[in-house]
C-alpha cells in the first residue's frame, strides 16, 4: 500500500484529535504564508514511536515491537519553480531558516550536527531511491519547506526519524511521485544514515506503517509488519528521564560502537562454529550466525561457550580474524570512527547474549498478546529486557534506571528503557484503571525534585510523562 492522502485531521488522529491539534495546523499554515507569501501546497506528517520491547536488535535483523504515538512532525511544502534553492525553516524561531541548493548529490554536513541535516537526508533519499530502482529523476526544482515538530528531541521517541520520514513523504508528494510504504520505510532508513548513525530500520518502519489501535511486530529483510492487539485493560505510560540522548553526536562511542561489536561477535562466533575465515569475514549480523546453530536459545549457549568474558582488544581480534579491523571496516566511515575512538576494547560476549535473549523476548511478548494475555508475563518480559539493556548492552544510564524503578514502585507491572538508551525515555505497562494513580506517583517520586531544581517546568509535565495509545503512521494532507 502507499502513503494515504487525506483531507481531514480526523482521518489521521481519530479519537485522539484535539483542539490543540487543529490550532497547530492553522498556525503552521499561517507561519508558512507569512514567510513565503503563499500557503503550502501540501503537508506531510510522520509520528514518533515507543518501542514496547526489542531494543538494539533491528540492525541485527531481528523483529521488534513498537507502536506509533500521537506526537509527530509535520512538514509543509510548496514547489518554487522560480528558484533552485531549498528554503528550510521551522515554526520554532530558535531553529532559524537555512538555505541549500537543490543538488541531490550534495554532502550532508554531519560535523555541524544541525537539525536540517535530517531534512537533507530525506531530500537526498528520495532521489537515491529513484536511481537504485532505475526510475527517471524529476528535474530539480526549488522547495519551500517548513517544519513543526512535537516529538521531543533526545527523548528516545525517535524525533529524528519522524522528521526524516515526514520530509521523504513531503518531497515525494511535491514531485508527484508515489512509493509504497515498504519502499518509503526502507529508503528513509538508508538515507538517515547520512547523519552518521547506522540505524536498523525500526523507527522508520513504524513511523510509516503505524496504525491507530495496534502495535506492530516489525520484521526485516524485507521490511514487513504484523498487527499486535494489545491486551484489553492495559495501558502504556511514557516518561522522559530528562537526560538527553543525542544518538548522532555520541554514535562513535555508543550506538555505532554496539553495531561494530555485534558485527565482530558474528564473525568470531561463526569462525568458532567452523565457518572458514574467508567466509566468516563476510558475516555482518548475529541473525546470520543463528542459521548455523538453530534456535535463539542454542545461539545463546553457543555465545556462552565460544566467546570469552571481558573485552577483546583490537590486536586480539586482528590476530583471530587474520585481518586488521581497519581493513575489515574500511567500507564504513562510521565504523572507522568507532575504531579511532575505542580505547576500552570490544565486549562481544555480552552484546551477543543481549541480542539473542532480547530477540526471544520479542516473540514471547507477541505470542502472549494473541490470546488471554497475562499482564504479569508481559511486565516480566519488559523488566527482563531492561535488565539486559542495563547489564549486558550497557545502554542505560542512572536517570533511566531511576525512572524505571519509579514506575515499578508506583505500581507499574513492568518498565524498561525505550529507544537507543543512554538517556531519553522509559515505557511502563500498567492496568488501565491505575493510569492516573501511577502517573501521579511517578510525578511525585521522580519529577518533583527535578521541577524544584528547574530541570522541568511544572506546566510542561504532560510532555514528559503521559499515557499513549497506538497511533497512525505517515500521511499526506491536502486542503487542511
Amino acid at each position: 500500500s502507499t502513503i494515504p492522502t487525506v483531507n481531514s485531521l480526523q482521518d489521521v488522529y481519530g479519537e485522539q484529535l484535539s483542539q490543540a491539534d487543529e490550532s497547530r495546523y492553522a498556525k503552521l499554515n499561517t507561519a508558512f504564508s507569512r514567510l513565503h507569501g503563499n500557503k503550502p501546497e501540501l503537508l506531510a506528517r510522520s509520528p514518533g514511536r515507543v518501542n514496547l520491547i526489542g531494543e538494539h536488535i533491528d540492525y541485527e535483523g531481528y523483529s521488534v515491537l513498537p507502536m506509533a504515538i500521537s506526537l509527530d512532525t509535520i512538514v509543509a511544502v510548496r514547489v518554487d519553480p522560480s528558484s533552485k534553492k531549498l528554503t528550510v525553516s521551522n515554526t520554532d524561531p530558535k531553529y532559524g531558516t537555512k538555505e541549500f541548493n537543490t543538488d541531490v548529490d550534495q554532502v550532508v554536513d554531519t560535523a555541524s550536527l544541525h537539525w536540517t541535516n535530517y531534512v537533507m537526508c530525506g531530500y537526498k533519499g528520495v532521489f537515491d531511491f529513484l536511481r537504485e530502482s532505475n526510475r527517471s529523476l524529476p528535474s530539480e526544482v526549488g522547495l519551500q519547506i517548513m517544519v513543526d515538530g512535537r516529538v521531543p528531541t533526545g527523548s528516545g521517541l525517535s524525533s529524528s526519524s519522524a522528521l526524516t520520514c515526514a520530509v521523504v513523504v513531503a518531497v515525494m508528494a511535491a514531485h508527484n511521485l508515489s512509493f509504497t510504504k515498504v519502499e518509503v520505510a526502507d529508503l528513509a532508513c538508508k538515507c538517515e544514515r547520512y547523519c552518521g548513525t547506522q540505524s536498523g530500520g525500526m523507527d522508520q518502519a513504524i513511523s510509516i506503517m503505524g496504525e491507530i489501535g495496534v502495535a506492530k511486530l516489525v520484521d526485516f529483510n524485507p521490511v514487513r509488519s504484523t498487527d499486535v492487539e494489545l491486551p484489553a485493560g492495559s495501558a502504556f505510560l511514557i516518561g522522559n528521564c530528562l537526560a538527553v540522548s543525542n544518538k548522532a553526536e555520541t554514535a562513535h562511542e555508543q550506538y555505532n560502537l554496539r553495531v561494530v561489536e555485534c558485527q565482530l561477535a558474528s564473525i568470531v562466533l561463526a569462525m568458532k562454529l567452523g565457518v572458514s575465515q574467508a567466509e566468516a569475514l563476510e558475516y555482518e549480523t548475529l541473525s546470520q550466525v543463528q542459521k548455523l546453530v538453530g534456535s535463539l536459545g542454542d545461539s545463546e549457549k553457543a555465545v556462552a561457550e565460544h566467546l570469552h568474558e571481558g573485552a577483546y582488544t583490537q590486536d586480539e581480534l586482528g590476530s583471530t580474524l587474520g585481518k586488521s579491523l581497519e581493513s575489515l571496516l574500511a567500507g564504513s566511515s562510521a565504523s572507522l570512527l568507532v575504531l579511532q575512538h575505542n580505547k576500552a576494547g570490544f565486549q562481544l560476549r555480552n552484546r551477543a547474549l543481549h541480542v539473542y535473549s532480547e530477540a526471544a523476548r520479542v516473540h514471547k511478548f507477541s505470542d502472549e498478546c494473541k490470546s488471554q494475555p497475562s499482564l504479569q508475563t508481559l511486565g516480566d518480559l519488559m523488566n527482563a529486557s531492561h535488565e539486559s539493556c542495563r547489564v549486558l548492552y550497557e545502554c542505560s544510564c542512572k536517570e533511566l534506571d531511576e525512572l524505571v524503578e519509579a514506575f515499578r514502585s508506583a505500581g507499574a507491572i513492568g518498565a524498561r528503557l525505550t529507544g537507543a538508551g543512554w538517556g531519553g525515555s522509559a515505557v511502563a505497562l500498567v492496568r488501565q484503571d491505575r493510569v492516573k494513580d501511577v502517573l501521579s506517583r511517578v510525578k511525585e517520586i521522580f519529577f518533583k525534585s527535578r521541577i524544584s531544581a528547574g530541570a522541568l517546568q511544572d506546566e510542561d509535565i504532560a510532555e514528559a510523562l503521559f499515557a499513549s495509545l497506538p497511533s497512525s503512521g505517515a500521511a499526506i494532507l491536502q486542503g487542511i
